[in-house]
């Protein structure tokens, strides 16, 4: 089968960059949203990026420590073949479809990559949907963070081409895409996901077999865990905890400006699904409040303007 219609759910952090990214790389993609403000909201994350874009293969002219691996095959790029990636930056932003209707993002969709809320009752209602609406061949992928396949096949009426496709944040950069089937996903549908990762500039990191938080997830979400444990419990501010990190390992972010960036709805959803956040008291609930207390007042992440951090 030939992947040429992509359609993703959600216009959050992920669910843009996935669409933008997968038009930059010719391919027809429609972004199913709840609702109009849900458009409304996404268009201006679609913006940014396409500025991010634009920015990007302007700087690779002259710098070469510019360089996006999801942006070129390689760092040697004339500064005339930049201009037309510039160009192709734009044609994807236009050509890129976004709607409420779930017929008109989903009836002739070649690959779904799922991408909304980390709340699984939600993630089984929209597989509920799709159920009569997508065609037979559609392969169906979640962007799931934390959350198993294995545990959402059963909505799909299609575990034999429904699979995992995870990306890091910033993809463009970060170019990773990790793959991760279920005892029930065929291999042609595995190795038709592997190659659509590559065919978006992604490097594809296949996953033998189930891992909750996957590869990076399963190294990220306890670090940035134990940063808000050090918050909530009262050991440190955000700015001390993060120069902890930053200075003590050279990395060029602490844990809250990477919070900051994956958004503190997805933090929030992630730590709020712990039995632990249930306990009065625990600091699993501390956390869980904290974050709450962020999102309730509008400070969600970057993309909000102001997170742990105001941008």
């Amino acid at each position: 089968m030939e992947i040429k219609n992509v359609a993703v759910a959600g216009g959050g952090v992920l669910g843009s960059q996935i669409a933008l990214q997968s038009a930059y790389k010719g391919f027809d993609v429609t972004m199913w949203l709840r609702s109009e403000g849900s458009i409304d909201r996404a268009r201006p994350k679609l913006e940014r990026l396409r500025g991010i874009y634009r920015q990007t293969l302007q700087a690779m002219k002259t710098d070469p420590s510019a360089y996006c691996r999801g942006l070129a095959d390689s760092p040697d790029v004339p500064p005339e073949q930049i201009d037309i990636l510039i160009a192709k930056v734009d044609d994807a932003f236009n050509n890129i479809i976004l709607t409420t209707s779930e017929q008109k993002a989903f009836g002739n969709a070649d690959l779904v990559i799922e991408a909304i809320a980390e709340v699984i009752d939600e993630k089984e209602a929209f597989y509920t949907t799709l159920e009569d609406i997508l065609p037979q061949h559609a392969i169906l992928c979640t962007n799931s963070s934390t959350l198993l396949p294995s545990a959402m096949m059963g909505f799909t009426g299609r575990p034999d081409r429904f699979l995992a496709l995870h990306f890091a944040n910033n993809i463009w950069k970060n170019n990773t895409a990790e793959v991760m089937g279920t005892a029930k996903t065929s291999p042609e549908s595995y190795q038709e996901v592997v190659a659509f990762a590559k065919a978006i500039g992604m490097i594809p990191l296949e996953l033998k077999k189930e891992q909750p938080g996957y590869l990076l997830n399963s190294m990220l979400v306890p670090f940035l865990n134990s940063a808000e444990a050090l918050l909530a419990n009262g050991v440190a501010d955000v700015e001390t905890i993060d120069k902890a990190w930053t200075l003590g390992t050279g990395a060029p972010l602490g844990p809250f400006r990477i919070l900051d960036i994956v958004g503190l709805t997805t933090a929030y959803n992630i730590v709020a699904a712990s039995p632990a956040a249930k306990e009065e008291g625990s600091t699993a609930a501390r956390i869980a409040a904290l974050l709450k207390a962020k999102i309730d007042e509008g400070k969600t992440g970057i993309n909000a303007g102001e997170g742990f951090y105001r941008y």
